[in-house]
Formats: C-alpha cells, sequence, structure tokens
C-alpha cells in the first residue's frame, strides 16, 4: 500500500512538472505565423497576434492584441480587435507531431465594427470570399482552402459599432455582446446563439442555425433563428432621423429564416409610448402589428403581404413594398381600417401631435380609412380619405365655443356638455409641414355643417378656414336662412377660422370672408346682416 501511494504520489509531481516546465520547453510563438497565415487565407482578411503562450491545464494557448483588418472599401482601420485571445489546440499532436489543431476559439472584450455602404453592401460580406476564390496550392484540395472547422467559438462581453461608411450619422453601439457557435464550419450548418444589450438600455437575442457560410459574401449565408428585442428605444438607437420626432420603446419577437437570397420573417412589433412627429408627446396606448414579409437581400428591397395593426380593440391591415437601399427605409404601403371604435384609437392622437380639447375625450364613434404611406420614414407622407361617424366628443361644447363669440349667439349652451359628430369626411394629407384636411365636412346636429380646410402644424397650431351652414332649429340659422349667402342654402353659410391649438382652440369670424361670400350678396348689407346677429362681443371662456 505504501508502494502504491509513492508511485501514486509520484506520478502527480511529474504531471505538474510537465504542466508548469513544458510550457516554457515549447515555444508556441514559432507557430504564430503559421496560425496568422491560416486565418488570414480563411478570413480573407490581414489577421495580426500578439504573443502566444501556451497553458497546459487549459489545453490550449492564449493569444494577445488580436487583430482583424476590415475590408479596405470601408476603411483601413480594424474589422476586429480583442485584447486577448484563447485558442484551444489539441496538446498530443502539437507536443509529439508538431502538429497544429485548433479545436476552439474564445475572444474576450472584442471590439467589432460593422459598416454598410450607401449602396447597401457591408463590410463583413467579403469575409472569407479571397480564400474561396484563391486556387488550390500543388498537393492542396479545391476544398482545403475554405474548409475550416472549430468545434466551438465564443465571444464574451464584446463591442459592437454599427455605422454607415462615410456617413456623418452617429454610430450605434451595443455592448455586452455574447456569442456562442459550435460545430463552426464553412461547409455545413451550425448552431448558434447570440445576446446584446442595445443603445438606449434594450436587449437583443437571436438563437438558431447558420451556414453553409456563403463562400462569396458572408452577409448572404443561409439560416434560420427566433429573434426576441425588448425595450428597443427607437430615439436612441440613431436608426432614425432625430429630426424627423420618431420615437417609442419596441418588443418584438419573431421568426426569421433565410436561403441565402430571401428572408422571410413573422413575428409580432409592439410600440410603447409611440412618437411620429416632431413636438407630439408620446401615444398612451400600445401599438401592435403582427406581420409576415419577404426580404430581397441583394436588392434589398421587401413586401408586406400581411400586417395587422391593432391599437385596442381597432383593427387596420397595413401591406405594401419597403426598400432598405440608401441611408432611409423608404415605405410604399396601404393602410386600410373599417369600423375602428375611436375611443380606442384617442390615445394614438398625441403621437401625430394632436391633442384634444382640454377635458374632452371621444367615447363613441367609429373611424374608416383608406390612407397610403409613401417617402423615407423619417419624411413620410401619408395621404387618403376618412371617414368619421356617429362620433360623441365628450366634455367639449362646439356650440358653447362658437356662441362665445357672440357671432353666432343662440348656439351658446345647446346640447349639454358633450358635441354629436354626425359625419366627419375629409382627404387627409399629414407630412413633415404637419396634418392637411382638405374638403372637410363636419355634421354636428347641434350647430347644422361646416366646410372648409384645416391644417394642424407639427406643433398643434391650429389654421382652419370654414364655413357654417346653419341648422333651421337655432336662432341664427332662422335668421340667416332667410339672408342671401349666408344661411343654408347651397352656396351660403358664415365663414369663421379657427386658430389657437388643437388642445385649445379659438374660434373667429371671418368678416373678410362674409364679405366676399359666394352667393353674391352686397358687402355691405351681408356685413351689416352679421353684425346685428353679433351683438355685443363676449370673451372666450
Amino acid at each position: 500500500m505504501k508502494k502504491l501511494l509513492i508511485i501514486a504520489a509520484s506520478l502527480v509531481v511529474a504531471l505538474l512538472l510537465i504542466a508548469f516546465v513544458l510550457p516554457s520547453m515549447i515555444d508556441v510563438n514559432k507557430y504564430r505565423p503559421t496560425l496568422e497565415s491560416d486565418l488570414t487565407t480563411a478570413m480573407g482578411r490581414k489577421v495580426q497576434m500578439g504573443n502566444i503562450r501556451l497553458s497546459i491545464f487549459s489545453g490550449g494557448a492564449s493569444v494577445d492584441d488580436l487583430s482583424v483588418a476590415d475590408d479596405p472599401a470601408f476603411s483601413h482601420g480594424s474589422f476586429l480587435t480583442a485584447k486577448q485571445l484563447r485558442v484551444g489546440v489539441n496538446l498530443l499532436p502539437l507536443i509529439f507531431s508538431k502538429k497544429l489543431e485548433v479545436r476552439s476559439f474564445k475572444v474576450t472584450d472584442p471590439q467589432v465594427t460593422l459598416l454598410r455602404s450607401p449602396s447597401g453592401s457591408w463590410n463583413y460580406s467579403s469575409l472569407g470570399s479571397a480564400a474561396a476564390k484563391r486556387p488550390p496550392s500543388k498537393g492542396e484540395s479545391s476544398n482545403s482552402a475554405t474548409d475550416l472547422s472549430v468545434e466551438k467559438l465564443t465571444i464574451s462581453n464584446g463591442t459592437i459599432v454599427v455605422g454607415t461608411a462615410g456617413g456623418k450619422a452617429k454610430p450605434k453601439i451595443y455592448n455586452n455582446v455574447d456569442l456562442e457557435a459550435s460545430d463552426l464550419s464553412t461547409t455545413t450548418q451550425f448552431p448558434f446563439k447570440v445576446s446584446a444589450k442595445t443603445p438606449g438600455g434594450g436587449t437583443v437575442k437571436v438563437e438558431g442555425k447558420a451556414g453553409p457560410m456563403n463562400p462569396n459574401d458572408a452577409s448572404l449565408t443561409a439560416f434560420n433563428a427566433m429573434i426576441d428585442v425588448s425595450h428597443f428605444d427607437l430615439a436612441s438607437t440613431g436608426f432614425v432621423d432625430p429630426v424627423s420626432g420618431i420615437g417609442g420603446t419596441l418588443e418584438f419577437s419573431g421568426g426569421v429564416a433565410s436561403d441565402g437570397e430571401r428572408i422571410h420573417a413573422k413575428g409580432t412589433v409592439k410600440i410603447d409610448r409611440l412618437k411620429a412627429a416632431p413636438a407630439s408627446t408620446p401615444a398612451t396606448v400600445p401599438i401592435s402589428v403582427d406581420y409576415t414579409t419577404e426580404y430581397e437581400l441583394k436588392g434589398q428591397r421587401g413586401v408586406l403581404s400581411e400586417g395587422g395593426v391593432h391599437i385596442g380593440k381597432a383593427l387596420a391591415r397595413l401591406n405594401g413594398s419597403y426598400s432598405m437601399a440608401g441611408e432611409s427605409p423608404t415605405l410604399q404601403m396601404k393602410l386600410n381600417g373599417q369600423a375602428m371604435p375611436v375611443a380606442d384609437l384617442e390615445g394614438v392622437l398625441p403621437a401625430v401631435g394632436v391633442t384634444l380639447p382640454s377635458g374632452a375625450s371621444l367615447k363613441t364613434g367609429t373611424l374608416e380609412v383608406n390612407l397610403t404611406l409613401s417617402g423615407p420614414v423619417e419624411h413620410l407622407t401619408i395621404t387618403g380619405p376618412v371617414n368619421l361617424s356617429d362620433a360623441k366628443l365628450a366634455g367639449f361644447n362646439a356650440g358653447s365655443k362658437l356662441g362665445a363669440l357672440g357671432s353666432f349667439a343662440g348656439l351658446g349652451g345647446k346640447g349639454g356638455s358633450d358635441t354629436e359628430i354626425k359625419t366627419l369626411t375629409t382627404n387627409l394629407r399629414v407630412d413633415p409641414s404637419g396634418t392637411h384636411a382638405e374638403d372637410l365636412n363636419v355634421v354636428v346636429p347641434s350647430i347644422g355643417s361646416m366646410t372648409g380646410n384645416a391644417n394642424i402644424s407639427p406643433t398643434g397650431q391650429l389654421d382652419c378656414k370654414m364655413v357654417a351652414k346653419l341648422s333651421g332649429d337655432n336662432l341664427v340659422g332662422g335668421v340667416t336662412s332667410r339672408l342671401p349667402g349666408l344661411g343654408g342654402g347651397s352656396q351660403g353659410g358664415i365663414p369663421f377660422k379657427v386658430t389657437g391649438t388643437t388642445s385649445s382652440p379659438v374660434f373667429l369670424p371671418d368678416i373678410g370672408g362674409i364679405a366676399k361670400n359666394p352667393a353674391g350678396a352686397p358687402a355691405s348689407a351681408a356685413a351689416d346682416a352679421v353684425k346685428g346677429l353679433f351683438g355685443k362681443k363676449k370673451s372666450t371662456p
């Protein structure tokens, strides 16, 4: 027994001596040119390494100051830098046969710079392409130049900088990037998973399979994966121009699959606190979109075949095409919604710069839209007809607001504290200059009908020119119906303006408009008649 213990102790001591002495006996730095050359050939980029140290306990070597050059078409800097790279090697072939067999790579604290050209190509697209095009040397098979395999690739605590080559926009930085890929090969499919923190404190997780690597363009490598994105801050990530005012936080979950030519994606996007215009305030209700899309990688264009936009119980259908070419995504889409309850839509109005009058709310009614969305996302133009039916604006009496001017005496207080809107139709146009309602026609039973054009600036300022045709069951309606150019006839009406803001509108009589009434009444007679109706002007409450 004593002899066995002595033998065992001797073996342990021997192994410890080998572990501590062998690294000093083997100069692994002599393999650095070979390793640099192999990696340079495989990646098609100049690879440089610092000092290499052998570690028996970990079964590999550590490499200091790793650097992989960028594609010179994008920059003359580095594509990847890392203070340390741990390379797992098979020790027995290295010790006894002087043969280098790489088992794994682990990169700690790397920085990767991803650049996109104005034409849409990426700087990582050319990774491995030079090796694929290189003719095999004498005694080398046609596949050996690109037949590189690694049992495991690990990247921990990385930083990815995403920008545009030659662009002025601030690059986007993703921190805490972790990646794991096993059985990595240029000729077969391999599993992978990636996680990262997005600008603004969000997270992204991707897990799936990729490969085999496209030998000519790495960005066209086939893959399929599940993607989960949380708290993706649209305003801070730099994907849209800050001048556009677009903001909000995005949640995303879905599947993505690529055959190397097209990407097919299906999933759900949810946006909280959406902002869609400068000087707007965030929406108070979430918006979710169920979508199915197909994207052409080389053409950088896609088709949204299904897009269900949900806001509470309101549902609209979005479909059309989009392009990712150039510096900004461009849309050409249709949005169609039928019988959407306006009470559910009220919370989205602040996102487009519209705030209801203080204390007012939409209680009932339905909305129909058939809109076209076109142009770059940060300068989007939205056009099309809008129809509001049987709505109630609670907490706001339009008649009292008009009557407070004196020019509409007899309307004040009628209809209680609410405004019933039988119909509201308009041809809507929303663009960077604001919201424009052309051919606006509003029917309010307690007042009559109002027609004209309305403009809302991006900051919510109102500039509306309207004509009111008063109903015959109120004092003003009864009188003005007997006056040429002022009553409820086909050509008549009382012109007025609406200024102020959407949250605090101001109604003003348009005396100049009355003098130019289309019915052809003498200007002085029309003006005198209206002045007689005005009486003493009251202050607006």
